[in-house]
């Protein structure tokens, strides 16, 4: 409630209340009408005078004061503050509870002040329907209007975007390249920053969009950083060395890029007066459990990606002020065709080898993930950007579907149902890796539920194989490690660079020591 009333904003909530409290009163108004026809037909003799004085009395001296009830339990419940950038459904089943709980608590106040001159029952039963369908059924109506006129909607989006651009760091890549399009598709101006490692192709067919501005540039290089996040709105941090193997081959640079990249940006971002930071951290964070991890649970990572995840989160929630509000992101393993193909994801990679080889190896079958597509990631982190900063500012959630755990042995058999000439060979390995997640958090606070199942992943990708889209996923391009282990990436532009990273990431070096070398990929 201090929280909801810290962020009170009386231009945009004072007009929305006034009309539920003026749709409160001509419900009351209805349904004490409503009584007294009945009254009136039931008992033909009665002083109509009489029962519309004592109505009316009932009215002015107890119902008005009482109803004030009903402003103060939908501000606390959120209805004109943290529910008013989310998806509709989520906002209509806010309407309905904060207009059940207003209304049992006045009926029960009122009979608690009022005993013998109480409501009468016809009179609350009709209240309490007309009321929440008011509250609810007006916010139904302005939605249905904003579908029926996409200008209205388009206007309405306008109006709540900051005019500032959106910094997307790592926007070429495999999530960064669909968040990108759903912004641009939304109206909003986005920035990114990225160093181009795996090529242009993913953004290629946005470049010249008036919203949107490239920054070629290395996340580990002050400068860069520095002119990436000058006037920006918000940051979307998705710059990393992605993936167990990729960490484990470049140590060093995954402890620069993973780690001291994010605090650089976090000293950069304040010291800019950014107020939005938007982290994509990992489920591999929950390590190894039998038990379903939510947020509240402690984090065991067992690799140096997850180690990385682990320590950003933390100097980022460290880094939380008044003006400073950043958001973790837990993402579940991601899969699906993107912008940016990748095969070195469990789900996509699975789905090639059925494709072309009809066969397919499961390690540790038993072993549980929670998954979800790469457009449902970029769809959860616009649900971020688009609500109040203050209502998810320094929150951790767990990113994924609660209904799309499933075991490594169930991922197989969903493939082999898509190519049913596809053998499985089960293998154990010292892979140790188990968690199985809720995402109760992001669907109860921003209405967040994925759309698209693992069926609908393995059939896209199956078409993009079918179609040509992917020539040959053994392609270095689509494999992290392998890339990295290829090509490499550029090098530090001058010694500088290389002794802010070494400042910024000196404790996790002594933690996670790796041997020298001679050139650092950027992000």
């Amino acid at each position: 409630m201090l929280e909801t009333l810290r962020h009170f904003s009386p231009r945009e909530a004072v007009p929305r209340i006034v009309a539920d409290f003026a749709m409160v009163q001509m419900a009351a108004a209805a349904a004490l009408v409503s009584a007294l026809l009945v009254q009136l037909y039931a008992h033909p003799q009665a002083n109509g005078a009489q029962l519309t004085g004592a109505l009316a009395n009932y009215y002015l001296t107890n119902f008005l004061p009482l109803s004030l009830i009903y402003p103060v339990v939908f501000l606390a419940g959120g209805l004109y503050t943290r529910s008013r950038n989310y998806p509709v459904p989520y906002k209509l089943r806010v309407a309905l509870r904060a207009a059940l709980l207003a209304t049992l608590i006045f009926l029960f106040v009122d009979f608690l002040a009022t005993r013998a001159d109480a409501l009468p029952r016809s009179a609350a039963l009709a209240f309490a329907v007309l009321t929440v369908l008011g509250a609810v059924g007006a916010r139904w109506l302005k939605y249905a209007l904003a579908d029926a006129d996409p200008a209205f909607e388009r206007a309405a989006v306008a109006s709540v975007a900051a005019p500032e651009p959106v910094l997307v760091v790592g926007g070429a890549g495999y999530i960064g390249s669909i968040l990108v399009r759903k912004l641009l598709e939304a109206g909003r101006k986005v920035r990114i920053l990225d160093s181009l490692v795996y090529g242009d192709g993913a953004i290629h067919d946005v470049f010249g969009h008036p919203n949107l501005e490239l920054i070629k540039g290395d996340c580990r290089n002050i400068q860069d950083v520095v002119g990436a996040v000058h006037g920006v709105s918000g940051i979307v941090h998705l710059g990393a060395i992605v993936g167990d193997p990729a960490c484990e081959q470049e140590r060093r640079t995954a402890l620069e890029v993973n780690y001291a990249a994010t605090r650089m940006m976090i000293q950069v971002a304040k010291g800019h007066g950014v107020e939005r930071f938007v982290f994509a951290s990992s489920c591999s964070v929950y390590g190894a459990s039998e038990y379903l991890m939510d947020e509240n649970s402690e984090v065991l990572p067992i690799s140096l990606y997850a180690h990385t995840k682990v320590d950003s989160e933390q100097a980022l929630l460290d880094a939380r002020t008044a003006d400073f509000h950043p958001t973790i992101l837990r993402l579940a393993t991601v899969f699906g065709h993107s912008c940016r193909p990748r095969f070195d994801l469990v789900v996509n990679l699975l789905t090639a080898k059925a494709f072309q080889d009809k066969l397919i190896t499961i390690y540790n079958g038993q072993q549980w993930r929670p998954f979800i597509h790469v457009r449902d990631v970029a769809e959860a982190i616009l649900r971020v950007l688009n609500a109040p900063v203050w209502a998810v500012g320094g929150k951790i959630y767990n990113v994924g579907d609660s209904r799309m755990n499933f075991t490594l042995t169930e991922v197989a058999a969903k493939i082999q149902a898509a190519f049913p000439e596809t053998r499985i060979e089960h293998v154990e390995n010292s892979d140790r890796r188990n968690y199985r997640v809720s995402f109760e958090r992001i669907a109860n606070e921003l209405g967040f539920r994925s759309t698209l199942r693992l069926e609908d992943g393995i059939a896209e990708l199956r078409q993009a194989l079918e179609q040509g889209q992917v020539l040959d996923y053994t392609d270095v391009r689509y494999h992290n490690q392998r890339f990295l282990e290829t090509w490499g990436s550029p090098v530090y532009r001058d010694e500088v660079d290389a002794q802010v990273m070494a400042a910024f990431a000196h404790a996790l070096h002594a933690q996670h020591p790796a041997p020298a070398v001679t050139g650092q990929p950027a992000c």
